[in-house]
């Protein structure tokens, strides 16, 4: 029987019978080619070597040039966008693999010289964040430069970017993907309005869990107005993410979010479960028990992320914890990461110096076991 056999029990999700639970979670990569935010022959490689995944999610794909907030993101947005997904999409399928697109906006987390007209970034209340953006050579005193302050958002322009999710969603599956994943998590758009460190409006996106909850159901039933629902997942993180935002009661948002998003008929919820990441300390018990609560609210797949090694991944589901696991680093330097899970290894080191930006070299270079 092979090792961590959970894993690969198969599971189904939405109307996809899916092989084994080892799914690859969303990585941005930066790797797209500007000015056109467009995937290129090197996307279909990279994504084609690890159609041995469960289920891929893609790397985050911002949904209007308003919604870019990293150098070389891909974008979901226009023709020739669309068209260059559709290589990657079928070549995941020829391989038998199933593929969703993760849509996003990343709210503040961004810079003007993204933005559409040199505009300031946009958020749920005027906020500055903490770090740095990465503008890479958009800019000459790049590649990080500070955050702006950002814009709020007025109901008209709501009312805009839900919109733009719409055509995002119909754009991925013009494209060829199985589903999208909607992106609320990180610290991005979606949780400025859940997070009440950055949320201080006083309208009805504001104040109260009720109110700070709306436009991720908005989004949620204007996405689901377009595309099935079981062709569509949410992304929740409970803390964590660039910028700085928090909420003072993460256990009450978050397991009310996960609670709202039942009984819609949706794909699955993923959760990212609070880690280490930014510099933090983090309680792993509590961390856990966030996670839980989130998933006796939910009534769908449940699946988690966050510092998972393979073996406490099988775990999780034999317990009934989750019903899969994404993987993030480890499909990196791994792309045939199943195999290798399902035979205890070994695994590639991966190499953080080329996460982000760059060619092939720490993108499609990684040995599978019958190159070693």
């Amino acid at each position: 029987m092979k090792a961590n056999h959970d894993l690969f029990k198969p599971i189904t999700i939405g109307q996809l019978t899916l092989p084994n639970r080892v799914f690859m979670a969303p990585l941005t990569r930066s790797r797209s080619l500007a000015p056109g935010h467009i995937q290129t022959p090197l996307h279909v490689e990279y994504y084609s070597q690890r159609a041995s995944a469960g289920l891929i999610i893609t790397e985050a794909t911002q949904i209007s040039a308003q919604g870019q907030g990293y150098a070389w993101t891909p974008g979901i947005f226009t023709n020739e966008q669309i068209e260059s997904w559709k290589p990657v999409n079928m070549a995941v399928h020829q391989l038998g693999g199933h593929i969703f697109n993760q849509i996003w906006h990343v709210g503040a987390i961004s810079h003007n010289v993204f933005q559409p007209e040199g505009k300031n970034p946009v958020s749920s209340s005027e906020w500055t964040p903490q770090g740095q953006a990465f503008v890479g050579n958009y800019l000459p005193q790049g590649p990080m430069v500070a955050f702006p302050r950002a814009h709020q958002l007025t109901r008209d322009e709501i009312k805009k970017i839900i919109e733009d999710y719409k055509h995002a969603a119909l754009s991925a599956m013009k494209a060829g993907f199985d589903g999208v994943e909607f992106h609320a998590a990180n610290g991005y758009l979606i949780d400025q309005f859940l997070r009440d460190s950055v949320n201080k409006r006083t309208d009805e996106y504001g104040g109260s869990i009720e109110n700070r909850l709306r436009l991720l159901i908005e989004v949620v039933e204007a996405l689901s107005s377009v595309v099935d629902p079981s062709r569509i997942g949410v992304r929740l993180t409970p803390m964590g993410g660039p910028g700085g935002s928090f909420d003072s009661n993460p256990d009450a948002v978050y397991t009310a979010a996960a609670k709202a998003l039942a009984k819609r008929g949706l794909a699955y919820l993923h959760v990212v479960r609070p880690n280490g990441h930014g510099g933090n300390a983090v309680d792993l018990d509590q961390a856990n028990t966030i996670v839980a609560k989130m998933k006796n609210a939910f009534d769908g797949p449940f699946l988690v992320n966050g510092d998972f090694t393979p073996q406490e991944a099988s775990l999780w589901i034999s317990q009934g914890r989750a019903d899969a696991v994404t993987f993030g680093r480890l499909f990196i330097a791994n792309p045939d990461l199943p195999e290798r899970i399902a035979d205890n290894g070994p695994y590639n080191e991966p190499n953080r110096a080329t996460f982000y930006g760059g060619t092939q070299v720490g993108y499609t270079d990684y040995p599978s076991r019958t190159e070693h």
